[in-house]
């Protein structure tokens, strides 16, 4: 199965409700378990977070929200306007007020990275979202267990992103990062 979304939100805290809601009801619906519907959830709320928080909208005044479904793998993408600085897991020390948003992407997904292109900085991650046997998206009885694919089967992925999900181009002058978790 394949499937995915673009949302464009405006660039108001506002947005990080919108994108969560649509993104787990989404998930639900193509049979998602519940645990990872709320690591994705998690996930796209930190990343939109920081872009309000450290970045400039797109030049039309709003985040650009992709997820993508291929498979057992889901790709999250958020995309704004950029900021001075790369975007970049911070210490996130026990007595700071901010700086864990990425250290809690990380922690989630199976790898995540930014990439620069014209106008735009996107910080994208994936993790497995394996489809329960159950309805909804529910967990798995008791006994059951998912097949979890090795991400090193999609050497790929850790690199980035297979496709450009936001519908804009690749170029040669497109430059990104990877974490693997």
């Amino acid at each position: 199965m394949r499937a995915s979304s673009v949302v464009l939100l405006p660039h108001a805290p506002s947005s990080v409700a919108v994108a969560r809601r649509r993104l787990s009801s989404e998930l639900v619906d193509s049979g998602v378990y519940e645990s990872v519907v709320d690591d994705a959830s998690v996930i796209v709320s930190e990343l939109i977070s920081n872009a309000l928080r450290h970045a400039r909208p797109l030049p039309s005044g709003q985040v650009r929200v992709c997820w993508l479904r291929s498979g057992d793998i889901l790709e999250l993408e958020v995309s704004d306007g950029g900021a001075m600085t790369e975007p970049r897991r911070g210490p996130g020390t026990l007595s700071s007020l901010g700086g864990r948003g990425l250290g809690i992407v990380e922690a989630l997904a199976d790898g995540w990275g930014v990439r620069h292109e014209e106008g735009a900085t996107t910080v994208w991650a994936v993790l497995r979202a394996p489809r329960s046997s159950g309805a909804n998206g529910r967990s798995a009885p008791v006994g059951m267990h998912a097949v979890i694919p090795d991400l090193a089967d999609f050497p790929d992925l850790l690199d980035e992103p297979g496709e450009d999900l936001c519908g804009g181009s690749r170029n040669e002058t497109a430059t990104s990062r990877a974490y693997p978790a």
